[in-house]
């Protein structure tokens, strides 16, 4: 699949994640799979992939009365991929490398 990464999941959870345990969460293709994921990741930022993980987000209902009656409809679901790195490695989302700490 030719570029499954959408964009980065910056929440307080994901930032955690990132601070604690070293893992980044991504927005990626609904149609992408684990092998995709890692290998973008890997070229995109130059950093050593130790495991992905995949999540389906299911979009929510939405449904709204108007004169006319109820009108309802859906999100997109979405899928996001916990990526956990190598020890010592780091991504930088706005630079799009990757850094490597000493020590």
């Amino acid at each position: 699949m030719i570029h499954p990464l959408l964009r980065p999941l910056l929440t307080e959870k994901s930032t955690g994640l990132t601070e604690k345990k070293g893992q980044y969460v991504l927005i990626v293709k609904p149609d992408a799979d684990k092998t995709d994921i890692r290998q973008a990741v890997e070229k995109k930022f130059g950093v050593e992939v130790k495991s992905v993980r995949t999540i389906n987000c299911l979009g929510k209902s939405r449904a709204q009365n108007t004169k006319r009656g109820r009108i309802t409809g859906k999100k997109s679901d979405w899928k996001k991929a916990i990526i956990t790195l190598a020890k010592g490695q780091t991504i930088d989302y706005y630079s799009g490398t990757s850094q490597k700490s000493e020590g």
